[in-house]
């Protein structure tokens, strides 16, 4: 009796499995920006897709994203009065501000598709009407959407949406925990999840858009001791599930010690504040009440900075004047990190800092304004900083974006240790390395992994439609 039972089972369990044995053209891991961008590309091609993503809400790191998206030449940035931008000098910033450790065909496949990235935004419904300056560029090149809100959930929803009316099948709490592999080439993914268990997808294409480390203090600190018990900005899900698969697959990983820290994270909250909030002229503060550096340095620059004032940390001051040109600080000031005050003596005693010190500083800004010689090489003073009321926010660094990862080509093809392309598997997004090289620009996160998704999505279908 027992030997039947058991039988029965086993051969139902087995048809379960074949039964949930599925076949589409093209498996994208991960459902942000990247990922999404792959899916709606590959199936607008007209590939079969299928995302798969492990936490039970779609758009990972890219829900967080505040600062905007960096392009050059666009129609947006022309109406704001930006003329003398080109690809050109969004390159010469990029790869300055990757300390030129970056891969210099990612960064010109970079600068040449982001304008029609946000373009292609745009037809799908999205805002990134509003254009900014952002630390390290040279030019206000950053999209974002009108009043300066965050660009992340814009971008999300923008996608969501789209993929959602293309019928793209989207699984939540479902993990890849394989890519399955014949003689060298991709044939499909291993998945699982509670309510089906373990189960197979056949495909001919595999895009990981699995997203970055940032959440996984273990890996971050492996690859960058100094970094043990940072907090981060990422999203819980960035613990590196999408190298990991990867790398079993044979990829090859890159620039592994290239961490970013960004510069303005609220201490013991974790809440990140957005770059824009320097872009559009507030200042750091010290305890002692002054100023120490250049605000629109780059992050790691900013960060060391930081780091290097009384307890690590710094005050971001910045006015009413500041406040009203950046929709974003409206969820800033409402909480209780935030302090503010109508006079600079209010402030400062809320802030801890000497009053005599902070009026200093805000004297020698202004002076320094007028003068259009700042002490500490400022070019973009937008704001005299002296309307009242008057508002501060602590920051300290915390991990942000992971540099490092898979090594792809301009098309997104995935290279092994050997240095040959892996048939089938293509990556985009914060899981590739090489485009940011030693420090990542604010907005290019987000060029990145609409940029590299809609080249991943493209090539994976010609991939598939070859392989068929």
């Amino acid at each position: 009796m027992y030997r039947k039972t058991f039988v029965a089972g086993t051969v139902l369990a087995l048809f379960a499995a074949v039964s949930l044995a599925q076949s589409f053209d093209v498996v994208v891991v991960g459902s942000g920006g990247a990922g999404l961008s792959a899916a709606i590309m590959a199936k607008e091609a007209g590939s079969s897709v299928v995302v798969l993503e492990k936490m039970p809400y779609i758009g990972g790191n890219s829900n967080f994203a505040s600062g905007g998206m960096n392009a050059a030449c666009t129609k947006q940035q022309i109406a704001g009065g930006v003329t003398n931008d080109s690809p050109e000098i969004f390159y010469q910033d990029t790869m300055k501000g990757g300390h030129w450790k970056n891969d210099p065909e990612l960064v010109r496949t970079l600068v040449a598709g982001a304008g029609p990235s946000v373009e292609w935004l745009l037809a799908l419904g999205g805002d990134l009407r509003d254009v900014g300056l952002m630390a390290g560029a040279s030019q206000p090149r950053t999209h974002r959407p009108t009043g300066c809100a965050l660009v992340g959930p814009e971008v999300v929803k923008t996608l969501y949406n789209a993929a959602k009316a293309r019928q793209i099948d989207m699984r939540m709490n479902t993990q890849a925990t394989k890519i399955l592999m014949k003689d060298g080439k991709v044939t499909g993914i291993q998945v699982t999840n509670k309510k089906d268990g373990t189960y197979t997808i056949h495909a001919k294409a595999v895009v990981d858009a699995a997203g970055g480390f940032g959440a996984n203090n273990d890996l971050v600190s492996k690859y960058v001791p100094r970094l043990k018990g940072f907090a981060t900005t990422n999203h819980p899900g960035a613990t590196g599930d999408g190298l990991v698969l990867a790398e079993k697959a044979g990829a090859q990983l890159i620039d592994m010690t290239e961490i970013q820290t960004h510069p303005t994270v609220v201490p013991k909250v974790g809440e990140m504040i957005t770059e824009a909030v320097r872009g559009n002229g507030a200042i750091l503060i010290n305890k002692d009440g002054k100023r120490f550096f250049n605000e629109l340095n780059t992050r790691d620059a900013v960060s060391a900075a930081i780091l290097k004032q009384k307890d690590g940390v710094a005050y971001l001051f910045f006015d009413s004047d500041m406040q009203k040109s950046l929709k974003a600080t409206n969820k800033y000031i409402k909480q209780s990190y935030c302090v503010s005050g109508a006079t600079i003596e209010e402030v400062a005693g809320k802030m801890g800092v000497p009053a005599a010190e902070l009026q200093a500083s805000i004297d020698a800004w202004k002076k320094g304004k007028a003068a259009g010689k700042d002490a500490f090489g400022r070019a973009d003073m937008p704001r005299n900083l002296d309307q009242a009321p008057f508002y501060a926010i602590m920051v300290t660094p915390a991990v942000h974006h992971t540099m490092g990862g898979i090594k792809i080509d301009s098309k997104t093809q995935v290279y092994n240790t050997k240095g040959q392309v892996v048939p089938g598997l293509f990556a985009a997004g914060e899981i590739t390395g090489g485009v940011h090289g030693g420090n990542r620009l604010g907005g290019n996160a987000q060029a990145d992994i609409v940029t590299f998704g809609r080249i991943a999505g493209q090539q994976a279908y010609i991939y598939s439609m070859q392989a068929k």
